[in-house]
């Protein structure tokens, strides 16, 4: 179970309940240990990437990648919490959802890109403060960082054309990230609280002041193509919230959103990821 949210120290127990049933708290290194060895089954590799005054975690296939348009998978905001008022040491994620998605990427140049303080071999460096991954996780710094990765990524593959995948938190990243860039040709987003502020009232949580909101970017985002996915049983985020991000866009340029019934925020995006997003992937990729 991923982490992907803020709890207010007010809010009642019983979302926190539900979103911590059945979840072990694993060791970060162990976690670790896990995505390597999900990702090598699959012939990928892990390296780091000096980025903003962070060193984010990237896994790609070993062999070498050329090819005008990369995807980047951008994992969700991880174990950000361990209880209604304590925060977790170390963000990252139980469950690496996005990283599963992106191993199941059909075609073409590919790669996941870890958010900030995620998947840190040792003791978190200094940079790793805790509102990394609570009130700042989608602040200009973070934004920042994560934007000079694609630049390194792009650069690597000679890509022109980047297409920004992004599950949960991550998709509050990549769609920031695509509202600043102009080499964004595609943005997919599963489970993604897109609009911040909806999301904050609907859930009754600590508003994110020191983060950015998508939703507010909507003029910017109007260019870039885009798909959207939400469990019909989402309860971290729920439809509305994307409901209140496609509301945020003239009639003309909505983006769609897609309630898939049966799914939650977890479950069960990786068993399908394959057949929902060739369709939609630009010819060749």
């Amino acid at each position: 179970m991923l982490f992907d949210h803020i709890i207010d120290r007010s809010r009642t127990g019983m979302l926190l309940g539900a979103l911590l049933a059945g979840c072990a708290v694993v060791d970060p290194s162990v976690r670790l240990q896990q995505a390597d060895a999900l990702a090598g089954a699959a012939g990928w590799e892990r390296h780091t990437l000096p980025s903003g005054g962070f060193d984010l975690a990237v896994w790609s296939p070993a062999a070498a990648q050329r090819s005008a348009t990369l995807t980047v998978y951008v994992e969700g905001d991880g174990h950000a919490w361990l209880s209604a008022g304590t925060v977790s040491p170390d963000p990252t994620p139980v469950q690496p959802v996005a990283l599963q998605l992106a191993l199941r990427h059909p075609d073409g140049a590919v790669a996941y890109l870890a958010r900030p303080c995620q998947f840190q071999a040792g003791a978190l460096p200094a940079a790793c403060r805790s509102a990394v991954w609570t009130d700042a996780r989608y602040s200009p710094h973070v934004i920042d960082s994560m934007n000079a990765a694609l630049d390194q990524l792009m650069q690597r593959a000679g890509a022109r054309r980047l297409i920004l995948v992004g599950y949960s938190g991550g998709g509050v990243v990549a769609a920031l990230l695509a509202a600043r860039r102009a080499d964004v040709v595609l943005l997919l987003t599963v489970a993604a609280n897109l609009d911040t502020a909806a999301w904050a009232r609907l859930q009754h949580l600590s508003p994110l002041a020191a983060s950015l909101n998508p939703a507010d970017y909507a003029a910017q985002l109007a260019r870039v193509p885009q798909q959207h996915w939400v469990g019909a049983d989402d309860r971290v985020v729920p439809p509305a919230v994307l409901a209140s991000y496609a509301a945020r866009f003239a009639a003309v340029a909505r983006p769609p959103v897609t309630v898939v019934p049966g799914f939650s925020h977890a479950c069960c995006w990786q068993a399908g990821w394959t057949t929902m997003v060739t369709p939609l992937l630009p010819s060749g990729e």
